[in-house]
């Protein structure tokens, strides 16, 4: 009976190991957007506020060294798939006004937050996060998709979203939830956006208006009267702050439009490097371990008795030393790829201008950020409202 030695069991292994490959098959089916085709009445349409996304980069570790994650790109990501997200949700006629939102924006009748998990060209991975302006929680989810390589051919990622299909299943979520809410809360929930927006700027006129439970959530407690005269100016400084909010729209659109020709490429770029990348790590994977289990093997045939085989455990000893070293210097190549990826990085930048806003007094310049930008308007309104209605109090 012929004995099977540790030096043959092993270069078994090692040939198995070297020549297995994997082999992805990735497609990508588009999910339409659902179309609410039934009329909706005024009184119960929701306006739907899109916040800024979170970058994601605080869950960055030194583990996601070759992951494919650059702020600079990941800190534009989350201004541009808002937007993206916006115009998938007003295609869905099922909503009031869809507006891409500052962070501190509070007042709208149904808001939606996300957060950056994985956008690398290949694969796209959000955590969205929908509540209502009564607190109430719609629902969390995470959404992914992985894009086809026909996503990138020829010039067909600049016409077409690759990772379109996360944001119609989002908007067709949010459509879902609505529906089932009752004719009479989607007019509370108006009501409440409304008056939550009164008591940022008269909390003392405001606070019996609305009610608060522990967990956070509103009710309303009563209602000023329609033609109260206090009420109306609140809801023209209102009609302001959204025209402001429209203006930021503008901003938007200019800079999804400037940014989409440079970031498809860069996509792309991003795309095929993932692609090699992951293919080269399964490399570098198999050739480290069939080099150490021949190592093994050579170490273990040292001592056998038999000349044949300790000549035989010296050179897979030799060789399994080789194949590591391929495998490490299959290490370094990846790591030119991700090296490369971050020169294409360098470009993208998320920035906004400065706002100039004439009132009848005077003129405001605004700068900073978006959301910066943002706070130094809440307080101009807050400054307007208290001079025209002469209600000056102290505010945090």
């Amino acid at each position: 009976m012929n004995r099977v030695t540790p030096s043959c069991f092993i270069a078994v292994l090692v040939l198995a190991l070297s020549a297995c490959s994997t082999v992805n098959v990735k497609t990508a089916q588009e999910v339409p957007i659902a179309q609410e085709n039934q009329d909706i009445a005024e009184a119960e349409l929701l306006d739907i506020g899109i916040k800024i996304f979170d970058p994601g980069l605080e869950q960055v570790d030194d583990d996601d060294a070759d992951k494919i994650i650059f702020p600079e790109i990941r800190l534009a990501e989350s201004s541009y798939f808002p937007y993206l997200l916006m115009e998938a949700v007003q295609s869905s006629n099922a909503w009031g006004a869809v507006r891409v939102i500052p962070k501190d924006h509070d007042s709208t009748d149904v808001s939606v937050e996300g957060k950056i998990i994985t956008s690398d060209g290949e694969t796209l991975v959000l955590d969205i996060n929908a509540y209502d302006a009564s607190g109430r929680h719609w629902f969390s989810k995470r959404y992914s998709h992985v894009s086809s390589l026909y996503a990138y051919k020829d010039k067909a990622h600049l016409r077409k979203e690759p990772f379109q299909t996360v944001y119609n299943k989002i908007a067709n979520d949010l459509n879902l939830h609505r529906k089932k809410l009752q004719s009479m809360q989607l007019i509370e929930l108006r009501q409440i956006a409304e008056l939550r927006f009164a008591q940022s700027l008269a909390p003392r006129v405001y606070s019996n208006h609305l009610a608060k439970d522990q967990a956070g959530q509103y009710d309303v407690k009563r209602l000023p009267a329609n033609n109260d005269p206090m009420l109306n100016r609140i809801r023209q400084i209102r009609e302001r702050d959204d025209l402001f909010v429209d203006t930021l729209q503008q901003y938007y659109d200019s800079y999804v439009k400037e940014m989409k020709q440079p970031y498809q490429q860069w996509r792309q770029e991003s795309y095929r490097e993932v692609i090699a990348l992951d293919k080269l790590k399964r490399q570098a994977f198999r050739e480290k371990a069939a080099g150490t289990l021949a190592i093994i093997a050579g170490i273990l045939g040292v001592r056998s008795s038999d000349a044949s085989v300790r000549a035989a455990s010296a050179i897979a000893v030799t060789g399994g030393g080789y194949v590591i070293k391929s495998g490490f210097d299959r290490d370094a190549d990846s790591q030119i790829h991700i090296e490369t990826l971050l020169e294409l990085g360098d470009s993208l930048e998320a920035s906004i201008a400065p706002h100039i806003i004439e009132l009848e007094d005077r003129t405001v310049t605004l700068t900073g950020t978006v959301n910066n930008q943002y706070l130094q308007w809440r307080k101009i309104l807050q400054q307007l409202y208290q001079l025209e209605t002469g209600d000056i109090q102290v505010t945090k």
